[in-house]
């Protein structure tokens, strides 16, 4: 005889639950270019973007904030790592990194010309770094020895 209160060996059937979903964090323009990097290989591989890609990414998106989409677009082509590559490279890609059009020398032109401004202006930074750097150790050098004198000629004696 079976007893009330023994469990049923018969497996149960399960129902899903749903996940607590934690609270959506608004999107940033840096998590959606991580995204894009996850998602599509040129982002990735940091290769030279198609013309009109934005158009292709909606597409795929189609319901991405533009204007969140443009200021990730403009954070991964204004990159080091992407100017260096389009200045270097001669084909674009599509988002499924299919090659696509070439790049034009203008936009390797370019490219290059962005290099050395952001150089240069690094180096101008620099520059400016250390010479304030120097400027304060002289003016530390300078109150130490306004400080010694004082001691010096200040004794009572």
């Amino acid at each position: 005889m079976k007893s009330m209160n023994t469990p049923s060996l018969a497996p149960q059937p399960v129902t899903p639950q749903p996940a607590a979903a934690p609270p959506a964090a608004p999107l940033t323009a840096r998590a959606l270019l991580k995204q894009f990097q996850e998602q599509f290989p040129p982002f990735r591989d940091c290769l030279p973007l198609s013309i009109g890609i934005d158009k292709q990414i909606l597409a795929v998106l189609p319901d991405l904030n533009r204007k969140l989409m443009r200021t990730a677009l403009g954070m991964h082509t204004g990159s080091l790592r992407y100017l260096k590559a389009v200045e270097k490279a001669k084909l674009r890609y599509d988002l499924d990194g299919t090659p696509g059009a070439e790049v034009t020398q203008i936009h390797r032109d370019h490219a290059s010309q962005v290099l050395q401004e952001r150089f240069k202006k690094e180096a101008e930074r620099k520059k400016a770094e250390r010479e304030a750097a120097a400027a304060e150790e002289a003016s530390r050098l300078h109150l130490e020895k306004l400080n010694q004198l004082t001691a010096k000629f200040s004794r009572k004696g």
